[in-house]
């Protein structure tokens, strides 16, 4: 499939108060920014990339609706992921609330299954001792693999795959 989406500057930062930020005004992208402080570079870019890829298969404007929430390709996705656990990051209630959102919940869902799904032991690493350590940013296994198979189904929905996925049943 091919694109009109004009490349996206990716910025590594020194910051400490998160580990990535996707940038946009409107419906255009201005850059993917990561932090490479704090041994996360990977799951951070990860993350963001998967908000970049939400925001850019469909953005309502007027009310700021991704394709996460609202695309009828996430919907059996949405259903998959609304079983998996709340997990409590640190912060308040309106931290919590903005964690829980459809889109952050997706572009967790998208960094995790990138790393599990990418066949390089170093990032399959990464993701195992995420879950060994019981990191709210993902979730264990046996409650994943689900969810993880939804958002590659996301990716055949809309055409978006160049390769047969070698999906579990």
């Amino acid at each position: 499939m091919l694109s009109d989406l004009e490349p996206v500057p990716v910025r590594a930062t020194a910051t400490i108060t998160e580990a990535g930020a996707y940038r946009f005004r409107k419906k255009d992208p201005i850059d993917v920014r990561v932090s490479r402080v704090g041994g996360r570079v990977a799951l951070g870019f990860l993350h963001e990339l998967g908000h970049l890829l939400d925001h850019q298969v469909y953005y309502d404007r007027k009310t700021r609706t991704w394709a996460s929430a609202a695309h009828l390709a996430f919907a059996q996705w949405r259903a998959a992921a609304a079983q998996l656990e709340r997990r409590p990051l640190p912060g308040g209630r309106h931290r919590q609330r903005y964690f829980q959102s459809t889109h952050e919940v997706w572009a967790r869902c998208y960094a995790q299954t990138v790393l599990l799904r990418s066949s390089a032991p170093v990032l399959e690493g990464q993701l195992a001792r995420l879950q060994a350590d019981n990191d709210p940013h993902v979730w264990p296994a046996e409650q994943f693999d689900r969810v993880a198979v939804e958002v590659e189904r996301v990716f055949e929905r809309l055409g978006l795959t160049q390769l047969t996925l070698p999906l579990a049943a």
